[in-house]
């Protein structure tokens, strides 16, 4: 039976299930979800990463994970750890960027924070020379050193509820069955007291309390422990209302709810609403346009590096660039959000 035939059976038996509830079967299922079974990653999978669109982005990356190390002062042990590595390529070339500090590398005691068992195979072949360890989640992680954290569109993935104003007020928007017994939209009174805006009707907005526990724990580690994070993935950085939810097979959008598990579903991640949370946590945080945190970092710099040692590739070269910094591609709607304790960390001077 496959996972929309199950879900289809759980809802005639048992009503309706937010979208949260709904985004977690889809995804992480023991036996259809779309992490458990099926990720696929590239130009030849459902979607592309910054990671997969040119070594540049995870280079950087190494770059500032070196220099905020030597910003805490180098110390001997710190927890370097990734959450949603993916495929390990982000990892392998911010590895590669810091050999030109050994150092750093030798402090670096290598965390990736993944459930799926496809992915774990894959993460541990290419990055065996760093020895990975594994955790289920945050709260997995070891607490006896300072945490240099790193996640690139894994926000996207936590579960959202979704609300719609009607004339009676705010409704919560579910999942449920159409009159032929197939998957379908629906509406279904607010079961709590909400703190939602004011809206005309018709409108949605979306509320995610797994992004918020999320950057209110990885904030409480780094105020018990030190440490400094990156999170970047898509989304505004000021309030507002819509349907972010979409599904993606081999980089096309369908419907979320035609294919159950065979799609990679994501949401934006609400900054305004996680850079309060990490705040409320006593921690600094600061938000960049990716383009802004990537010309800070000297992008422009390595990319004419590159297309000079590789003149046959200058053309791709600057087609990257464009794609992850120029504001019609990647550099303005995804964003980075930096948390930190104590220095700031580089790239986020003028933005602290």
């Amino acid at each position: 039976m496959t996972l929309k035939a199950r879900l289809e059976a759980e809802i005639a038996a048992s009503g309706p299930m937010g979208v949260d509830a709904f985004m977690t079967r889809c995804l992480h299922d023991p036996l259809d979800g779309y992490y458990a079974t099926r990720p696929a990653l590239g130009e030849a999978g459902d979607f592309l990463t910054a990671p997969l669109i040119s070594q540049m982005f995870g280079e950087l990356i190494g770059l500032w994970l070196v220099e905020t190390w030597r910003g805490m002062g180098a110390p001997d042990r710190v927890l370097l750890c990734e959450a949603g590595p993916g495929d390990g390529t982000l990892m392998s070339d911010a590895l590669r960027a810091a050999r030109l500090a050994p150092d750093f590398l030798a402090a670096a005691d290598l965390w990736l924070v993944e459930t799926s068992g496809p992915l774990r195979e894959l993460l541990a072949a290419r990055l065996a020379s760093a020895a990975p360890r594994w955790a289920a989640s945050l709260y997995a992680l070891p607490a006896d050193a300072a945490l240099i954290f790193v996640a690139n569109e894994f926000l996207d993935c936590l579960p959202t509820l979704q609300f719609q104003k009607t004339a009676r007020g705010w409704a919560e928007r579910v999942v449920g069955l159409d009159a032929t017994g197939a998957l379908a939209f629906g509406l279904r009174p607010v079961s709590a007291r909400l703190a939602l805006p004011d809206a005309p009707e018709g409108a949605l907005v979306e509320r995610s309390p797994a992004q918020e526990t999320f950057v209110r724990e990885l904030a409480a580690r780094i105020e018990r422990q030190g440490g400094a994070a990156l999170v970047i993935d898509y989304g505004p950085d000021a309030p507002g209302f819509g349907d972010t939810l979409q599904a993606l097979i081999r980089h096309r959008k369908v419907d979320p709810l035609a294919s159950p598990g065979e799609a990679d579903l994501t949401v934006h991640a609400d900054f305004p609403a996680l850079l309060a949370a990490v705040r409320s946590a006593g921690v600094n945080a600061a938000l960049l346009t990716q383009g802004d945190f990537l010309g800070r970092l000297g992008v422009e710099a390595r990319a004419a590096a590159l297309a000079k040692a590789r003149p046959d590739r200058a053309a791709t070269i600057a087609r990257q660039l464009q794609r992850l910094v120029a504001p019609g591609e990647m550099g303005e709607l995804f964003k980075v959000m930096a948390l930190w304790k104590g220095t700031v960390p580089p790239a986020f001077e003028s933005a602290a």
